[in-house]
C-alpha cells in the first residue's frame, strides 16, 4: 500500500471543503495514493453482528492499521486517496457518483433495543430458562458457528427451523410455546429501533435526487413487516431479502438481484453495510461500489454527502 505525502491540517480540510461542496479539484491529486479502498488510519471500532431474526449482539473488535486522521463524511479512508477517488467517480458519473444505493438491514439501518441474550432470558424464565445471560450468548455463537446441514441456506421463508434450533440450543428450552413467542417478538418494533435517527430526511432526499435505494439483507421473511412496523418500508424502491432470492451474502447473487429490482447495472450501485466480509467484499464481487459502516461511514447523511446530494 503506498502512503500519502504529508500535507499541512489546513490545506488537507481545505481540499476536503471543496471536494464536498462539488468544486473540481485539481491534478494531479496527491498522485502516492493509490489504494483508496484501504483505511490509512488506526481505528478501534465496535461492530454488533446481529444475525437477524433473533439478534447475537455479537461484539467484534475491527483494528485497522495506520495513522492519518479522519474528516467529517471520510471515516475510514484515507484523505488524499478518498478524495481522488471520489473526483474519479465523478468524472465518470457526473456529480451525483452513484445511482442507487443498497443498504444492509441489521447492524447498519436497525438495530435490536435489547441485547439477545437479556430478550431469551427475560422470555425464558416462565418457560424454565435457567442460564445466564452469559451463557446463553456463549450458546447462541457456537450454535451459530455450526454447519446448517438441513440446506445451504440458514434463512429459508420464515425460518422457523433454523431459529428453533439457534434458540433450543442457546437456552436448552425446547418449548414451542416459549420459541413463538420469542420468534414473533422480534417481528415488533418493541424488539428494534433504527441505528440513525436522521435516516428518514436522508432517504427522501436521495430519492428526490433520483438515486434508487434498495434493502439487501440476509433474513427470513420477516423482514417486509418489520420494515413496515418501523415504518420505513416507503424508503425503499426494493428489498432484497435471502429468504426470497436464495442466496445469501457475500454471495454476488443478491446484490446483483437488488440491481436488477432498481434497473441499475452493479458498478452504478453503492452498497453500505456493517460486515466486511459479507457487505464488503460480497458486493465488490458482484460489481459494486461498497463502503463500511461504523467505519467509512457514520450516518446515512455523510452517505449521501459522498454520493453527491446534499442533506
Amino acid at each position: 500500500m503506498y502512503r500519502c505525502r504529508k500535507f499541512p491540517l489546513t490545506a488537507a480540510a481545505e481540499i476536503y471543503a471543496r471536494a464536498t461542496t462539488k468544486a473540481v479539484l485539481p491534478r494531479p491529486l496527491f498522485p502516492s495514493c493509490r489504494d483508496f479502498h484501504s483505511s490509512g488510519r488506526r481505528d478501534d471500532f465496535r461492530r454488533q453482528d446481529f444475525s437477524t431474526g433473533a439478534a447475537s449482539a455479537v461484539e467484534v473488535e475491527d483494528r485497522v492499521s495506520g495513522g492519518l486522521r479522519q474528516f467529517p463524511g471520510l471515516h475510514g479512508w484515507d484523505l488524499a486517496g478518498g478524495l481522488e477517488y471520489l473526483e474519479y467517480r465523478r468524472s465518470l458519473y457526473g456529480e451525483i457518483t452513484h445511482k442507487a444505493l443498497l443498504v444492509d438491514a441489521v447492524g447498519t439501518l436497525v438495530v435490536p433495543s435489547q441485547p439477545m441474550a437479556q430478550i431469551y432470558r427475560q422470555i425464558g424464565e416462565k418457560y424454565g430458562v435457567k442460564y445466564s445471560e452469559d451463557e446463553i450468548l456463549y450458546r447462541y455463537r457456537w450454535a451459530y458457528q455450526q454447519p446448517w446441514g438441513r440446506s445451504r441456506l440458514r434463512y429459508v421463508n420464515d425460518g422457523r427451523p433454523f431459529w428453533q434450533y439457534i434458540v433450543s440450543s442457546s437456552t436448552g428450552c425446547s418449548d414451542m410455546e416459549y420459541f413463538e413467542e420469542l420468534y414473533k417478538y422480534y417481528t415488533t418494533e418493541k424488539a428494534w429501533h433504527l441505528c440513525d435517527p436522521n435516516a428518514e430526511n436522508v432517504f427522501k432526499a436521495l430519492r428526490k435526487a433520483g438515486v434508487k435505494t434498495a434493502v439487501v439483507s440476509n433474513f427470513d421473511t420477516r423482514l417486509r413487516p418489520l420494515l413496515q412496523a418501523l415504518k420505513c418500508d416507503n424508503w425503499f424502491d426494493a428489498v432484497a431479502v435471502s429468504a426470497e432470492v436464495s442466496a445469501e451474502k457475500p454471495n454476488p447473487t443478491i446484490f446483483l438481484k437488488a440491481c436488477e429490482l432498481l434497473g441499475v447495472k452493479p458498478e452504478e450501485a453503492v452498497h453500505v453495510g456493517d460486515d466486511r466480509r459479507n457487505d464488503l467484499w460480497g458486493a465488490r464481487d458482484a460489481g459494486c461500489d461498497a463502503w463500511l459502516w461504523g467505519s467509512d461511514v457514520n450516518s446515512f447523511k455523510e452517505v449521501a454527502q459522498r454520493i453527491g446530494v446534499q442533506v
